[in-house]
């Protein structure tokens, strides 16, 4: 399978800036739609990568985009949904399970026969979340349009990933633990003892960049983990020693947790909410039955201080006020 070009859907954040650039170095020309094409300026530096500004959830945008495209990633998830209704909210829905209806449908029409698509470690219609429930149904579309691998039937080459928490230089989750260090006098932690096993974007990037033409993987799902599992409150400490940052970590009960969770969910960013600690009950490791071929992932150790070490010279006065309980 010759790849010429790629479509990149939810491809404008963190993870979609990693795959872009490996695309990219490879000379793939990549397409990326974004509803604010002047939010993703750093993108359009990549050679080979165009910013498209374009409305994914429009059915007949999505196959105009896909005109003489050789594959499809989509990378599409939001994590927070104020909408408690069940199995899942209606944002979710659209994002997790509508969203790949759409792009699926498109495909179809457009004669495009190659997807990638990202759900979640854990991910399942009958998860503890509402998250995990609608990537799960998210998972049973994309499979249900799986057809004989390399076959002309209709069917469509699959592959997924289920990746565990990403981290990385403008990662959301170590990042997130350094700023409420550097802010907070005393930091209350939800979910204290819920287990991890972080995986780094470089290894997730090259993952999805070498997949695409690899025929072994079509029709695949696999779990993307680092070497190591950690407590979250392994993760917590190992930021705050990292940064220079030492503060007092509160683990609090369930009953202390939700409430706040809930509270922490009105904000416009919000680092949790009650259906993020749903998901904390289920251990976010893997058995190490679906690793991709030959995975050798970087560990957190190896990665995480240089670039959250790197801003100790920046943020010297801010640790003398950490160290002086200020």
């Amino acid at each position: 399978m010759e790849l010429k070009k790629v479509l990149l859907i939810g491809g404008s954040g963190f993870v979609g800036g990693w795959i872009a650039n490996r695309l990219s170095e490879r000379g793939i020309r990549v397409t990326i739609p974004s509803r604010r094409r002047d939010n993703t300026k750093q993108l359009i530096l990549l050679p080979t990568v165009y910013m498209v500004e374009a409305d994914v959830n429009d059915s007949q945008v999505l196959v105009s985009l896909m005109e003489d495209v050789d594959a499809v990633i989509n990378l599409v998830g939001i994590l927070h949904d104020g909408d408690s209704s069940q199995p899942y909210g209606k944002r979710f829905a659209a994002a997790h399970v509508e969203l790949p209806k759409k792009i699926l449908a498109a495909m179809k029409q457009a004669g495009v026969n190659r997807l990638v698509h990202m759900s979640a470690l854990g991910a399942a219609v009958d998860a503890p979340s509402a998250y995990l429930r609608s990537k799960g149904a998210g998972e049973a579309v994309v499979r249900a349009a799986m057809g004989p691998v390399g076959a002309s039937s209709g069917g469509v080459d699959v592959t997924v990933f289920r990746p565990s928490v990403i981290f990385g230089q403008g990662d959301s989750f170590l990042n997130t633990f350094a700023t409420l260090l550097r802010l907070l006098p005393v930091l209350p932690l939800a979910g204290g003892s819920a287990r991890f096993q972080p995986v780094y974007i470089g290894d997730v990037a090259d993952a999805f960049a070498g997949c695409l033409t690899d025929r072994s993987t079509f029709g695949q799902t696999y779990d993307l983990c680092g070497p190591k599992v950690y407590t979250l409150r392994q993760l917590v400490d190992y930021t705050s020693a990292l940064i220079g940052c030492r503060r007092r970590v509160l683990d609090l009960p369930d009953a202390l947790a939700y409430p706040l969770a809930r509270l922490m969910s009105l904000l416009p960013n919000p680092p949790m909410s009650p259906d993020n600690l749903r998901s904390m009950k289920q251990d976010n490791v893997t058995g190490g039955s679906h690793n991709y071929p030959g995975w050798q992932p970087q560990s957190l150790e190896a990665v995480a201080p240089g670039y959250l070490s790197s801003v100790r010279p920046k943020m010297r006065f801010d640790q003398y006020r950490c160290r002086a309980g200020r």
